[in-house]
């Protein structure tokens, strides 16, 4: 699915004049983000972090637990959705699990609630872009900029400015450029190990059982809470918490 994404030139000139070496460098501008996909503008705090890079934050793809050990990595992508991110919250109450939501601007703009409950029973955010287009690898750099800072900026007036730990790609359509822009802004991009395909709705009993099938890949498993009918998901996850903990498994986050 991958193919070489178009790149903005940088501008490199420089002069030697009385000793003096001059640099300058030329920077990208950000395609202005329109009404007609009804996202807001950027405010002036969301464009100073693009150009306020935040240190530590890798690059590369995180798909290992912060604890060491036997550990899993719960994550839910496409929400919040009114219907189906509560019944995941409550369940992962019950079960006393934590989870990381993977959350599209407009959803979190739509349900601002629902991520400030995400954040208050101790989850974590991620940012799944605007526009879940599984072909950002294939588009301009600053279409994929756009897409990766609007949706910040939709999540951080959504939650009152709680930490977004990471950044999903759309169907892991990464770039070196997405990754590297993500980590500046303070996102880790976040990939997984274990994908049942919930999403494709194949029942509650085969996604359990992927799940089981794949815990030797490695501990980030990808699940949904938005996008669709997640009653299949919830029910697998119903009987995947306990049967986990059964099994000696603890939950964690991925590396940040």
């Amino acid at each position: 699915m991958k193919s070489p994404e178009k790149r903005e030139d940088r501008f490199v000139l420089t002069a030697v004049a009385a000793g003096v070496v001059i640099s300058i460098f030329g920077v990208f501008s950000l395609a202005a983000q329109g009404e007609a996909d009804g996202s807001p503008d950027r405010d002036d705090k969301a464009t100073q972090s693009a150009s306020s890079p935040t240190p530590g934050i890798d690059p590369e793809i995180s798909r290992e637990s912060e604890d060491d050990g036997k550990f899993v990595n719960l994550t839910l992508d496409d929400g919040p959705d009114p219907t189906w991110t509560p019944k995941a919250l409550d369940l992962l109450e019950k079960h006393d699990v934590k989870a990381t939501f993977c959350v599209t601007g407009p959803n979190a703009r739509s349900h601002p609630d629902l991520v400030k409950r995400i954040v208050a029973e101790g989850h974590r955010l991620c940012n799944h872009s605007v526009s879940h287009d599984v072909t950002m690898d294939q588009q301009d750099f600053s279409y994929q900029s756009q897409e990766i800072l609007d949706a910040k900026d939709m999540i951080d007036r959504a939650s009152g400015g709680a930490k977004i730990w990471y950044y999903r790609a759309p169907g892991g359509a990464f770039t070196p450029e997405s990754r590297k822009l993500a980590a500046e802004n303070g996102m880790r991009p976040l990939g997984w190990n274990i994908d049942p395909g919930d999403y494709r709705r194949p029942g509650a009993q085969p996604i359990l059982k992927k799940i089981k099938n794949q815990l030797s890949m490695g501990p980030t498993i990808l699940l949904h809470d938005g996008g669709g009918d997640r009653a299949q998901t919830l029910e697998a996850l119903e009987e995947l918490l306990p049967w986990l903990k059964g099994q000696g498994y603890g939950f964690s986050f991925p590396k940040a």
